[in-house]
């Protein structure tokens, strides 16, 4: 199958959802993360089951410190995530804008930038 060239996607107060869903389905081939797809979904369904064992720990009213090695274990298997998805970015969407140049470049790698900031700030 030929990777097609992404088309922007256009957001207006008019697009209902289903448009929107549309204009981005335009544009996931050229995700990274695209080829692991099903890792990530198999690691955040995971992570979801962690999220409701942490809430039934605290309905039963478990002990304070093991609820918190829970959410230490749950934190890391975000950030786990986190780092695939900003490595599978840099790697490709980047590697990708920069290898265009111009603008686009500029602003992927500000993006990117962004993104590891607000990583390490959480």
């Amino acid at each position: 199958m030929a990777k097609s060239t992404p088309s922007p996607i256009v957001t207006a107060p008019a697009l209902d959802d289903a448009a929107l869903d549309d204009a981005a389905g335009a544009e996931h081939a050229s995700h990274g993360y695209i080829s692991n797809k099903d890792d990530y979904l198999k690691r955040l369904r995971r992570i979801e089951g962690q999220a409701r064992g942490l809430q039934n720990m605290v309905a039963d009213e478990k002990y304070c410190i093991d609820i918190l090695t829970q959410v230490s274990a749950m934190t890391s298997a975000l950030e786990s995530v986190a780092l695939g998805l900003l490595n599978e970015h840099l790697t490709h969407c980047v590697a990708e804008a920069v290898r265009s140049g111009g603008d686009t470049a500029d602003a992927k790698i500000k993006e990117a930038s962004d993104a590891i900031a607000r990583l390490v700030r959480s």
